[in-house]
Formats: structure tokens, C-alpha cells, sequence
């Protein structure tokens, strides 16, 4: 069907659906959004609403399908959870007076990275990122359109920007160039991110810093073009751009913080058995966010990590101030939240009762803080802004018993409007008045039946029956004439009914005028806000470390520049908490100013991997100022952990285990210098047992030569210790175990000095597998290793095998007295053999055997 066949509203819809051809259009009709053509088809196989058509007797009956408008939010989480744009058209006259089709314009348009009103809350932030380069570098900025947070750095690849994004958990990039095609897949298919173009900036000066970089003000600036071409309305509440380099923390890859369990489990996904899960003791929304981003970026400032520190240490101190800071805190809504829907004009009568609850709790707050009377908290209390005039306007204004809607009254506390007071009044007296005038009206003309009624028509009116037409007194006026009966007025009702219309009408319009006087008045005040907000999330996370402290009794770690590691019986703290304290085994960590590799060796299952992730979640816990579980800790400042643990694989990318391996060994080797902690667990076993060893020795030696970071290197290759003679800043330690009557404990105690052997056999006999199998796996052991000793390869002074490497030694050593078992079984023809013959066959099979 050409445009010009169709009805006006349909082209409407087509003149709007041409500007926005990658979202889905939601059209305003009435009570509904409808979607037509093929977004109808799509949407209503996604989210399992009913498929209809317009014009269903046409030859070619349009597609439709609708949400109702009250409930259309929960239909748009729904798309945009699914990575779908949706574009809002609202109808933006009253269907009653327009003339001609409804005029509808787009208001706003929902991406996954700009979704702020969503009907399921999250405290957890939604950035979206924007990215732009110059050929060789690339500038990124992103924001959570919820909260106003503003931020833009430069990076060096495409690898760091892709660590960048991770971390960011970012769901859509907004691009400012054109991709390659192998760019676009790692984006696209990879990182399953919508992307979205946008080539024009927006120049700001009140958010972008002239002292930002080029490349930072134009992935800035095309952000900021985005959201406004989106949101069509002007963002009051975004703060001030703020300019951060990744080497002001403690650097961490996204498959770092992933393998390390910082904001969720890895394996389930979950917050349960994270570190983030372990140290939230947080009350409200904004700490909550604020610990995640502590969490996510430890410090590298030891005086930042300090001051940290002595609040934490002040709050341990005084367990009853600290109590009742805590309760305080509990009284305080998302106010970074809140005042984002005042800037987008979405604010509702019950947000401004939680923003002036809140306001009511932060005098509270400030004289808790002042009670604890320590210098270390005189920066922050003093930051602390209670705004009591806002307070007081939202509390004169805004009623405790205020519904959600902005049009139905019962918004304004009494008291607050002298016009809006007379209203109620009338609304409120007006029954009263008119039962007064009717008894007073009966009593003076002597009509005992005298009533007063009302209709729209002649509104009130006294009603007479033909029968006391006599009585009537003369000030009464003929209103309408019936067949037994008249309606009569008077002036004194005149009076009243147009006092209470005026009310109907003029009572519900004032209300809503005032509410958004009140709202605009709210807006001035949303930058102070936003700092109040900061301020106390940062209390609510410093008090929830010190409660973590206590509860778990961890001590402040110390720090040095000697490079000295020294943890006297260390814990895991998110294993130690799972566990139980007192099921834990501590570990001791030391490193001495000379010591740069630690090379770990015993069994699998033994705590190997769990004594390494116990020194990085050591150092970044204390990196972000929480106190850390332990007898005591020192430590240097780290300016980056490096880790390869776990057997993972990256099979979207067709990346096989150990080239993942080798390239975040790769990673590592590049970007770590002397001040950074690296973890290695069974680094080079995905290969060939004599590659795996060489290269695990020439990286351990690289590090040890070139790099001297201090490393944890845990592995089987027992050959390598050894290294210990040669190379001077390297020590063996091992997992202690105990062997007794063939049975082997796991003591899951680090000691000086290697193993002497795996116990991987004894590994399999804990998950179960099967006696014989064990037993045959023992005889095999032993021949490998009686071969292994003839071979004699040495690999750590570059001596030639005696057997070549690539040989593959047997696992079937099969003698003659299996021959006749082995034909048999090559003659069983199995695909034609009945149930029973296989019965049978398997029962022979067993007795030769």
C-alpha cells in the first residue's frame, strides 16, 4: 500500500517510524502505544502480547499491536533488557480540540544505555560509554544518565579499551567514527553491545573542562549529542565531566577482577561469594554503588588509602556512635536518583517526601559525625550540606499522604496555599451549606417537601411539585418548568454552587501548578544535592567497612617502600566467611625486600590457588582502604595485579585455553614493572608437558631478570624447582601435605621449600572414580615415571633429550595373554547383535578377561 492510500494518523506513523528506523516506535492512541508494520510482528512474538491488523478487510491489512500506556514501562524493560531501542510518541494536543489528525512527536527515545526509569530499580549504576579516536589512540567517556556521574579518559588500544568497557559492564557504545569490520565484531558479537553512531559534538562549557584532551572533548561531546538527541529535554542533573586516568588506580584486567570474584561470582554470577557481597554492609543506595566502585578501582595514593583508613580505625573505636550512624543512614533514600527525576521532570509527590525524609536525616547524620569529635572526620563533616530550606519548603508543601499521580489533588499540605485552602474549604463545607439552605428555605416558605437536587444542567435547584407553587416565595427564580414540578433558585444557592464548581474544577488544576512551582524550585538545588549525595555514600561505605572490621576481626594493614611482603596468618576473606572461621586454615605470606617469585608447588585441591587469590584480595582490599583478614599485614603499594588462574577459554573469540593463556601471559609481561603483583597458576600446561616447562621456565626467568614484579607462580612441573639454585630472588614453597598408611591429608599449610611429588591420582580416588581404575593408573604412574628417569631431560641447562620430546610414551602395554581378548572383540559385528547376544557376549567377554 502506497503512502498516499493511507489514512492520515498512518502517515503520520510513517513520517516518524523514517527518523527512528532502529527502534521500535511506540505510538500514542487513546490509552495505548501501538506498534504497527513490523515492530507489531516483532514486538508481539518478544514480549507475548496478542497480534491484530488494521484495516483487516484491506487487501493488505496492517500489522498492529498495543501495550496500555499505565503499564507500557514494564513492556520497554523488556526490549531494552533485550538490547532494542524504543522510541516514545506522545500526542501532544487534546485529542478534543485538535483539528485534524492528533499531532504526536518522539519524547524520548530508550536505549539499553539510557534507561532511567526503569520498573524493576537497581542500585547498581548503567553506564554508556561513548568512544572516538585519532588513528592511534582513543579517547572514552561515559555516563549514568540516573545519577549524572561524568567521566572521559584517553587509552592506548583497542585492548585496553575493550578491559575498559568490561569493567564498565556497559550495554551499548555510542561510536564517533567509523569501525572496522574485525572492530565491529569484537564489539558487536563478541561483547553482544548495541552500537549506536553519533558524528556531531555538543559543546558545553559548564560539563567539559578545556583542559581535557581533544580526543577526550570529542568522545565527550558526541555523549553528550546522544543523550540530548534521546532524551529531547534539557539534563539539569549532569555533573561536571571529570577527568581520570586508568594508572590512578590499581590497574586490573576485566578477566582479573572476573577470576578474583571482586562484584560477582564468577561461576554463578551471583553477588553471593564475591568480595563486593563479603564487604556490603552498606544502608543506602549510593553506598551500595560506591563500594562497587571502590571495589572495581582500589587506590594507588597511600596518603588516600590513609585517610581512609583513620575513619574507619575512628569508627571501630566508637561502637555506639557508630550504631546509631547506621540507623541514621537507614532514613536515606537514593537522592543521586531522585535528583535525576526532578531534571527530567518525572519527579512524583511521593520522591519529593522521600527527598525532604531524607534532608530531615542528614542534620542527624552530621551531629553523629560531630559526637565522634576526631579530626579525621573534619573534612567530611564539613563537606556535609543539610539544605534545611529545602527541607522545610518540601515539608510545608508536599502532604505525608500524597498519592503517586500529579492530577488527581490531595498533593499540597494544608496551610501552604490560601487559594487552595478555600477550595477544600468549599469542597469540603459545600454539603453542609446547601443541607443549611434547604432547611432554612423549608422553614421560611412553610414547604415541608422543599429539597434541594442537582444535575448538570440546571446544577442546584429547589425542587417544587405543582401542588406548593403557591408557597413559593418571590426571591426564588424559575429555572426549569415540568410536567408536576418546577425548579426554582436563588441567589444565596447561585453563591454556593458556583463556590463549589469553581472548587471542583480550580482545586485539582492549583494543585498541580503549585507541585510543579514546588519541582522547579527542587531543580535549583540538585548540584548541591548531588554533593550531598556523594558525601554521604562515602560515610555509608567507611561505616560499613568498620563494620565488616568488627564482625570479622580485621586488622589495618600496614605500608612500606621496601617492597616487603608480610602477612602473619593471612585468610581468604570471602572462603573464610562461606566457610566459617573456624573451618579456615590461615596462611603467613612473606616476601622480603630481595624476594621477587615465590614458586608454589603441590597437589591439586591442596589450596594453591586459594593462598595466591588470598594476597591479591588482601592487597586489594587494603589498596581501597578496608582493613584486611589477617594477624597483621604490610604491604607495598601495588600499581597493578596481573593474574592467569583458572583453565578458561575464550571460544567466541576462537581462542583455545592455552592461547588465552599465553596472551594473558603476554599482557602481563608487557604492561608489569617492579611494582606490580602477578599470579601465575599452572602457567604452560595446555601444551605438550615439555613445551608447557620450557615456557613456564623462560617466563619465570624473564620476570625474575627483567621485570622483578613479585610473583606467585604455582605449578606441577616439579623440574622447575630447581631454579632456586640459579636464580637468586626466587624461593620454593609448597603445600604441606601428610601420607600416612597410603592415605594423604591435605594440610592446606604453605612451607619452604617443593613438593616431592602431585598426588593427582589421590585427587581422582576424593572425586570418586572407580578402584580399578585407580589401581590401573598407579601401575601406569609408576612405569612413566621409571621411563621418565631414563630420559633424564634437564630442561633447566638446555641439555638435549635423551628421548625425543614429542614422543608419546605408551599407556597400553599389552602382552599376549590379551590377544585372543582383543579379537574377540574386533569380531563382535555389535550394531547386529540382539540384547541378548550382547548379554552374552559381554558375560564371554568377562570371562576371558
Amino acid at each position: 500500500m502506497t503512502k498516499e492510500k493511507l489514512s492520515p494518523g498512518m502517515k503520520q506513523y510513517l513520517d516518524i517510524k523514517e527518523d527512528y528506523p532502529d527502534a521500535f516506535l511506540l505510538f500514542r492512541m487513546g490509552d495505548f502505544y501501538e506498534l504497527f508494520y513490523e515492530d507489531a510482528v516483532k514486538a508481539a512474538r518478544i514480549l507475548e502480547i496478542s497480534l491484530t491488523s488494521r484495516n483487516k478487510n484491506a487487501d493488505n491489512p496492517i500489522p498492529m499491536a498495543g501495550v496500555p500506556y499505565h503499564s507500557a514501562q514494564q513492556y520497554i524493560d523488556v526490549l531494552v533488557e533485550l538490547g532494542y531501542k524504543v522510541a516514545i510518541a506522545e500526542q501532544m494536543e487534546d485529542p478534543k480540540t485538535a483539528v485534524g489528525v492528533v499531532k504526536r512527536e518522539v519524547v524520548q527515545v530508550i536505549t539499553p544505555g539510557t534507561l532511567v526509569d526503569s520498573a524493576k530499580p537497581d542500585s547498581a549504576n548503567n553506564f554508556l560509554v561513548a568512544l572516538d579516536t585519532d588513528g592511534s589512540r582513543f579517547g572514552l567517556s561515559y555516563m549514568d544518565l540516573s545519577t549524572g556521574e561524568f567521566y572521559a579518559t584517553t587509552l592506548a588500544d583497542l585492548t585496553a579499551v575493550r578491559s575498559e568497557v568490561l569493567n564498565l559492564k556497559a550495554r551499548e557504545l555510542v561510536l564517533g567514527f567509523d569501525l572496522d569490520e574485525e572492530a565491529e565484531n569484537i564489539f558487536r558479537k563478541q561483547m553482544n553491545l548495541l552500537l549506536s553512531v553519533e558524528k556531531t559534538v555538543y559543546e558545553d562549557l559548564h560539563l567539559l573542562d578545556s583542559q581535557l584532551t581533544d580526543l577526550e572533548l570529542a568522545a565527550a561531546g558526541k555523549l553528550l549529542q546522544y543523550v540530548h538527541t534521546t532524551q529531547k529535554r534539557e539534563l539539569s542533573h549532569l555533573q561536571k565531566l571529570v577527568h581520570y586516568e586508568i594508572k590512578d588506580y590499581l590497574q586490573m584486567t576485566y578477566t582479573t577482577k572476573s577470576s578474583l570474584d571482586l562484584l560477582e561470582n564468577a561461576r554463578s554470577g551471583k553477588k553471593h561469594g564475591s568480595l563486593y557481597w563479603l564487604l556490603d554492609e552498606t544502608k543506602t543506595a549510593m553506598g551500595t554503588r560506591l563500594l562497587r566502585t571502590w571495589i572495581d578501582r582500589p587506590l594507588v595514593s597511600h596518603k588516600l588509602i590513609s585517610k581512609r583508613q583513620d575513619i574507619i580505625q575512628v569508627f571501630l573505636d566508637q561502637f555506639f556512635e557508630r550504631s546509631d550512624l547506621s540507623d541514621s543512614l537507614k532514613g536515606v533514600y537514593d537522592i543521586e536518583r531522585l535528583a535525576s527525576r526532578v531534571s527530567f521532570g518525572k519527579a512524583n509527590p511521593k520522591d519529593l517526601l522521600q527527598l525532604g525524609q531524607t534532608l530531615a536525616q542528614v542534620p542527624i547524620i552530621k551531629a553523629i559525625l560531630e559526637s565522634f569529635d576526631s579530626p579525621a572526620l573534619e573534612d567530611l563533616v564539613g563537606q556535609i550540606d543539610p539544605l534545611p530550606e529545602l527541607e522545610e519548603l518540601i515539608r510545608s508543601a508536599i502532604d505525608p499522604n500524597a498519592p503517586m499521580t500529579i492530577t488527581e489533588g490531595s498533593i499540597i499540605r494544608a496551610g501552604f496555599d490560601e487559594t487552595l485552602d478555600k477550595y477544600r474549604k468549599v469542597m469540603r463545607e459545600g454539603t453542609g451549606w446547601i443541607a443549611d439552605i434547604e432547611a432554612k428555605e423549608r422553614t421560611a416558605s412553610g414547604i415541608s417537601t422543599l429539597k434541594i437536587d442537582y444535575n448538570k444542567k440546571d446544577g442546584y435547584y429547589f425542587h417544587v411539585t405543582n401542588s406548593n407553587l403557591s408557597l413559593v416565595p418571590e426571591y426564588f427564580f424559575r429555572k426549569a418548568t415540568l410536567k408536576n414540578s418546577e425548579r426554582f433558585g436563588t441567589a444565596e444557592l447561585a453563591k454556593i454552587e458556583g463556590e463549589m464548581l469553581e472548587a471542583r474544577e480550580e482545586s485539582a488544576n492549583l494543585e498541580y501548578d503549585i507541585f510543579m512551582r514546588i519541582r522547579a524550585q527542587v531543580e535549583t538545588y540538585i548540584e548541591r544535592l548531588q554533593t550531598l549525595a556523594k558525601y554521604l555514600a562515602t560515610v555509608d561505605v567507611l561505616q560499613s567497612l568498620a563494620v565488616v572490621a568488627e564482625n570479622n576481626h580485621y586488622v589495618r594493614p600496614v605500608f612500606n617502600d621496601d617492597k616487603i611482603i608480610s602477612i602473619e596468618n593471612g585468610r581468604h576473606a570471602v572462603i573464610e566467611k562461606v566457610m566459617g572461621s573456624q573451618e579456615y586454615i590461615p596462611n603467613t605470606i612473606h616476601f622480603d625486600q630481595k624476594t621477587s617469585i615465590q614458586l608454589i608447588t603441590g597437589p591439586n585441591m591442596s589450596g594453591k590457588s586459594t593462598y595466591m587469590r588470598q594476597l591479591a584480595l588482601t592487597v586489594i582490599m587494603a589498596q581501597m582502604g578496608s582493613f584486611v583478614a589477617a594477624d597483621s599485614a604490610a604491604l607495598p603499594v601495588f600499581d597493578a595485579i596481573f593474574t592467569r588462574i583458572g583453565a578458561a577459554d575464550d571460544l567466541i573469540s576462537g581462542q583455545s585455553t592455552f592461547m588465552v593463556e599465553m596472551m594473558e601471559a603476554n599482557h602481563a609481561i608487557k604492561a608489569a614493572d617492579e611494582n606490580s603483583l602477578i599470579l601465575f597458576d599452572e602457567l604452560g600446561r595446555g601444551t605438550a608437558t615439555y613445551d608447557g616447562m620450557a615456557l613456564a621456565q623462560a617466563i619465570i626467568e624473564y620476570v625474575h631478570d627483567k621485570i622483578k614484579a613479585k610473583t606467585m607462580f604455582a605449578t606441577h612441573y616439579h623440574e622447575l624447582t630447581d631454579l632456586s639454585t640459579t636464580l637468586t630472588d626466587l624461593v620454593n614453597v609448597h603445600v604441606a601435605t601428610l601420607e600416612k598408611n597410603g592415605e594423604v591429608t591435605f594440610l592446606h599449610k604453605i612451607t619452604d621449600g617443593p613438593a616431592d611429588k602431585s598426588y593427582g591420582i589421590h585427587v581422582a580416588k576424593i572425586a570418586g572414580l572407580p578402584r580399578d581404575l585407580l589401581n590401573r593408573a598407579d601401575h601406569i604412574l609408576a612405569d612413566l615415571e621409571k621411563t621418565s628417569a631414563a630420559v633424564s631431560v634437564n630442561l633447566k641447562n638446555d641439555k638435549t633429550p635423551e628421548q625425543p620430546a614429542q614422543e608419546q610414551l605408551s599407556l597400553f602395554n599389552i602382552n599376549d595373554d590379551y590377544k585372543d581378548l582383543l579379537e574377540r572383540l574386533r569380531q563382535l559385528d555389535v550394531a547386529s547383535l540382539t540384547p541378548r547376544e550382547a548379554m552374552n557376549a559381554l558375560f564371554d567377554l568377562k570371562d576371558m578377561l
